[in-house]
């Protein structure tokens, strides 16, 4: 009997200590942090010009980023675009940014410094590019520019890379057949109102705030960017393999278009960064770029366009690995 009651106290005493053990387990998985630690530090997004699509995105992209990545400092740093953009990345003066695939492919085909470091973590919206003229102008296609007063980005954008090539697909030398001007989306628009400009081109998502705003207060036409000069943009090979034809649609600017879709050249945006970023701030940093989408888009309209299906093909860039992470954690 007391051998019995012996052995039912030492399984109460083992049941006792198994419990206090699972307590004591879920206290220090609720205390302690399992896995990655989170994020710390600080870190440089290079956007882009003030009025352009990248500064305006970048804005509202840092409010998310500090709710998601408190112990976080963000920096915004504006830039010329994507040229400029992608080096500062690339030679670790900035840690993320948003460029252009063709501008990527350049800068990759150059071997210039830090370009194999360079990753890539989302495929965001699409550019469009836009010849903008004023209503009345003569200008009816890009050989038309040919003497012309022309707006062409300025040197570290994605804008005056395709500008040039567009202008060559064109038949026209871009330094000696136009009048080119270096100027951003943040001036362009006041000089071809104020008769300094006869025509300006510019890449960005849809609408672009100041093309919107422009048509608003002036009278403007976008010229068409037809499917035969995209082919013949497309047979210099290279990085032009990552132009193709597009429409923009007829409400994009309204005032503009005057509901007719226009032909036009569109080139994808690649969230940027290099092999240096940690996988743990990288995968926090993936994720909140692809849950902001539809908050951002209410202000936005681009960001509307980031689709999770299509994200991970950043071409020409190799995923990087927190991306990965991130993808394969949302993975069906």
């Amino acid at each position: 009997m007391l051998q019995a009651l012996s052995r039912i106290g030492r399984r109460r005493v083992l049941q006792a200590c198994a419990a206090v053990a699972v307590v004591l387990g879920l206290l220090l998985w609720w205390l302690l942090p399992l896995g990655d630690p989170a994020p710390t530090g600080t870190l440089t997004f290079s956007t882009g010009v003030r009025s352009g699509v990248y500064q305006r995105y970048g804005e509202r992209l840092k409010g998310d980023l500090a709710r998601d990545l408190p112990e976080v400092s963000i920096r915004l740093r504006t830039s010329e675009g994507s040229q400029q953009n992608i080096a500062r990345v690339a030679t670790g003066k900035a840690d993320f940014t948003i460029a252009t695939a063709d501008a990527l492919a350049t800068y990759l085909r150059g071997g210039k410094p830090g370009a194999d470091r360079l990753r890539g973590c989302v495929r965001l919206y699409d550019d469009y590019i836009q010849l903008v003229v004023p209503r009345d102008s003569e200008i009816r296609k890009v050989s038309d520019l040919r003497g012309k007063r022309v707006g062409v980005g300025q040197r570290g954008s994605g804008v005056r890379l395709v500008a040039d090539r567009l202008m060559k697909a064109a038949g026209l030398d871009p330094t000696d057949d136009v009048k080119p001007v270096s100027a951003g989306i943040d001036t362009m628009p006041k000089q071809l109102e104020d008769d300094r400009l006869d025509a300006f081109f510019w890449s960005g998502g849809l609408p672009t705030s100041a093309v919107q705003e422009l048509s608003d207060r002036f009278a403007i036409r976008l010229v068409p960017l037809e499917a035969s000069l995209v082919k013949e943009l497309q047979a210099a090979g290279g990085s032009a393999r990552y132009y193709r034809s597009a429409m923009m649609p007829a409400d994009a600017y309204r005032n503009a278009q005057q509901d007719q879709a226009v032909p036009t050249v569109a080139v994808a945006n690649v969230l940027v960064t290099t092999d240096r970023s940690d996988p743990s701030l990288t995968e926090a940093f993936t994720r909140t770029v692809i849950d902001s989408r539809d908050r951002i888009g209410r202000e936005v309209h681009a960001a509307q366009l980031v689709d999770l299906r299509t994200a991970i093909y950043t071409d020409p860039l190799l995923l990087h690995e927190g991306a990965s992470r991130y993808y394969r954690s949302v993975k069906p």
